[in-house]
């Protein structure tokens, strides 16, 4: 499961994470990939590996 987001901040990529982790959940798969663009000048790229549960999101931001 795949998942693509333009960041608008904080509080918008928690809710991302939860719908992500909500499809998972309906399809019942244990990884999915988040993709973030951020257009910000101060960004931080790169990947990371998040817990929600017994499920891992993998999030890379670019």
């Amino acid at each position: 499961m795949r998942e693509l987001k333009i960041w608008r901040g904080n509080a918008y990529n928690e809710r991302g994470e939860q719908q992500l982790s909500g499809y998972l959940d309906y399809f019942q798969i244990k990884k999915g990939y988040m993709l973030s663009f951020n257009f910000n000048k101060n960004k931080k790229v790169g990947m990371k590996d998040i817990m929600l549960g017994d499920k891992l999101l993998v999030e890379a931001v670019v």
